[in-house]
């Protein structure tokens, strides 16, 4: 099993229950396919670097899993039919950005921020 991230974009029209309905159906995907969910993060409505069908602004989301490559063309082609998706990205994690995204999960980066702000 590989270690994956998935950042996706969902259209702005959504109410907040609807985008959770829907990175909820994802997860659900993900686990039903047999894939450890290891963090999943609503990052909220966000300004596009540029219009996408004609939208501004989108729910980003993000999922990281462990799961076999087949799972992960599953869930790009259940991206895909949506038409709630605006965009979405996947990307295998290397030994490197695991232990980046382990730190940035317990907020080893924040910790350091606030004892330089403080110095």
């Amino acid at each position: 099993m590989k270690n994956y991230e998935t950042v996706f974009i969902l259209t702005p029209v959504l109410s907040d229950e609807q985008m959770k309905d829907a990175v909820k159906k994802y997860a659900k995907l993900l686990k039903g396919a047999g894939a450890r969910i290891v963090n999943e993060e609503i990052w909220g409505l966000k300004k596009l670097a540029y219009q996408i069908q004609h939208k501004s602004t989108g729910f980003y989301n993000l999922l990281e899993y462990e799961a076999e490559p087949t799972v992960v063309d599953k869930l790009e082609t259940e991206f895909r039919r949506d038409e709630r998706i605006l965009r979405f990205l996947t990307v295998t994690l290397d030994k490197h950005a695991l232990a980046y995204n382990e730190k940035r999960r317990k907020g080893e980066f924040n910790k350091k921020n606030k004892e330089e702000a403080t110095a």
